[in-house]
């Protein structure tokens, strides 16, 4: 899985060329389990050794298991998104135990935002939402670039006022 913009998907045959999410957004939600887990261990090993005793401030150690378990599963949540442009829909896929694929037509499209918080904004990325006239079938993308996310949004603009022409 390829990422970044060089590897936009154009439909080639039946299959179309997928492009995966920036590392980014896996070094900031990694940083943020950190930061809170982290902070969590700290408060209830200081708690659980004042009040209780340092043998109860081994319990401490659990949020320390978490983090570890969550580095893992961030990882691999990570690497399960992907999105393809194809000629006539958008394609997005997730999902580790659960795959799910959206299609989102382009004349189906009714709005499509770039946001950013303070976080995503700190860590340089931008997320696409596509707002459909079915309320189910409104579709995120998460922890792009925002060169690439602004791209995408001025595209899938382009091809639904295209498509919604045709209607």
């Amino acid at each position: 899985m390829e990422t970044g913009s060089a590897a936009r998907a154009e439909t080639t045959g039946t299959e179309p060329i997928w492009t995966g999410l920036p590392p980014g957004l896996l070094r900031m939600r990694r940083l943020l389990l950190v930061v809170w887990l982290g902070l969590l261990a700290l408060a209830l090993g200081l708690l659980l050794g004042l009040l209780a005793g340092p043998v109860w401030a081994a319990f401490a150690l659990l949020p320390l298991a978490a983090l570890a378990w969550g580095w893992v599963l961030l990882g691999r949540n990570w690497r399960s998104w992907r999105y393809a442009e194809r000629a006539d829909d958008l394609l997005i896929s997730r999902g580790v135990l659960w795959r799910e694929e959206t299609v989102v037509p382009y004349g189906r499209m009714q709005l499509v935002e770039v946001t950013s918080g303070p976080v995503e904004r700190h860590f340089g990325l931008a997320s696409v939402q596509l707002h459909t006239a079915a309320a189910a079938t409104d579709a995120t993308i998460p922890g792009l670039d925002p060169a690439e996310a602004e791209r995408l949004r001025d595209r899938l603009t382009e091809l639904g006022e295209a498509r919604s022409a045709g209607l």
